[in-house]
């Protein structure tokens, strides 16, 4: 048995090569740049007027001017007019480019326009108000986006104005769930009283789901053959299986067995950890990677978020982060082990995170998981844990 930092240092060690390519930016939300993005030009390109209003020369006000003849009207999208009287003045609207010869807006709230005059109100006017100056939020060149960055919407953005249509990306494994075990039942089944519908294969699914990655679901019987037989057909159409259960000591637990029997490298079996001691992790090569997680629901769960989602982000060279909550009231935990304590957690009025514990009915306790929205690492070899201590946090739910 390892520890769970052994165990986690075993598996960021071990990444899939992902190939890359090419979407379209209506497609990209979500995915993982793979290239750089640079700021094709400055930002903002130009002068940008930022309210409604009229533009003129601060000279001229500075000289005494108050009221300023109109020249015309500045519209967004067409190319920069320029005064003819330098104590005159042009209509403008926001997001249109500063006219020439001013450097100066005054919004229609504070003058008035009549015989085709602007008329100030006699507020205070400061040089260079309302305008965005070029170049003011990013010089042309700058790098915007690294490799590794997750695209979301303000990605979308900055991807559209420097005219990235066809952003570089990397591809996503393909990766297959799969659940063992002759007590479960697809989900639209009516068990017996002796079975329960598989929700562990649902819950991963839509995890993955979650960063893009639609997986096959699978279902084997604990039969050893069924079992040699199926998953050497899935290994070699997948890059990642994800199992639930078979990985304990029980009589029909014969997965270790019969991953080894697949040439499935084992790279550690069990972890010094609850939930999830029986947890098993291999590969084969660098190409195929298998994690296979014990049955019960919330190993299931805490497993593929603490170990499988960093793992999949290192892949997709997406830098790594670290939470901390703390602990809300005194817990204590005897055995030597990392417990993964199910904790709710909330922010208080001063912006701190709090996590209260959840304990819930054990590692079989499906339902519980609605009443939490995170796991909090409480290290092995202690047994008292006090309130208002920092300790890592993995959440599933944010808040």
């Amino acid at each position: 048995m390892i520890s769970v930092n052994e165990a986690t240092s075993l598996i960021l060690s071990a990444q899939l090569r992902l190939k890359k390519e090419h979407v379209n930016l209506q497609e990209a939300s979500g995915r993982v740049l793979a290239m750089e993005v640079f700021a094709d030009r400055n930002f903002p390109p130009f002068d940008r007027v930022t309210m409604d209003g009229i533009a003129f020369s601060y000279k001229a006000y500075e000289n005494g001017r108050r009221t300023f003849p109109l020249e015309g009207t500045q519209l967004a999208g067409e190319e920069a007019k320029n005064l003819q009287n330098p104590d005159a003045a042009l209509e403008v609207m926001t997001g249109a480019v500063l006219p020439g010869s001013c450097d100066t807006v005054v919004p229609y709230e504070e003058i008035e326009i009549a015989n085709g005059e602007a008329t100030l109100s006699g507020k205070q006017v400061k040089e260079g108000q309302n305008v965005h100056k070029e170049g003011r939020d990013q010089k042309k060149g700058t790098k915007l986006l690294d490799v590794g960055t997750l695209i979301r919407a303000s990605e979308i953005a900055v991807l559209a104005t420097v005219g990235a249509a066809v952003p570089r990306v990397f591809c996503l494994p393909k990766v297959a769930v799969i659940a063992t075990g002759d007590e479960l039942v697809a989900v639209d089944d009516h068990p017996e009283p002796y079975q329960i519908r598989s929700s562990n294969s649902q819950a991963l699914a839509a995890a993955l789901q979650s960063w893009g990655v639609e997986p096959e679901i699978f279902h084997i019987k604990d039969d050893k053959e069924s079992l040699q037989e199926q998953l050497g057909n899935i290994l070699k159409q997948n890059d990642v299986l994800l199992l639930s259960g078979g990985v304990s000591k029980g009589k029909a637990d014969y997965l270790p067995e019969v991953l080894e029997s697949l040439q499935v490298q084992k790279i550690f079996h069990r972890v010094a950890q609850k939930p999830g001691k029986p947890f098993w992790f291999g590969r084969v090569e660098e190409k195929k990677f298998v994690f296979a997680f014990p049955g019960n629901p919330i190993s299931t769960f805490m497993c593929f978020h603490r170990y499988f989602l960093p793992w999949l982000k290192a892949c997709l060279g997406i830098a790594p982060t670290e939470q901390h909550a703390k602990l809300s009231e005194d817990f204590d935990f005897e055995p030597p082990l990392t417990y993964f304590l199910q904790v709710r957690t909330h922010l208080d009025t001063e912006g701190v995170l709090w996590a209260q514990p959840r304990s819930g009915g054990g590692s079989g306790d499906l339902a519980n998981l609605l009443y939490a929205n995170a796991f909090l690492e409480l290290p092995p070899n202690r047994q008292n844990f006090k309130r208002g201590e920092s300790l890592p946090l993995i959440t599933y739910n944010p808040l």
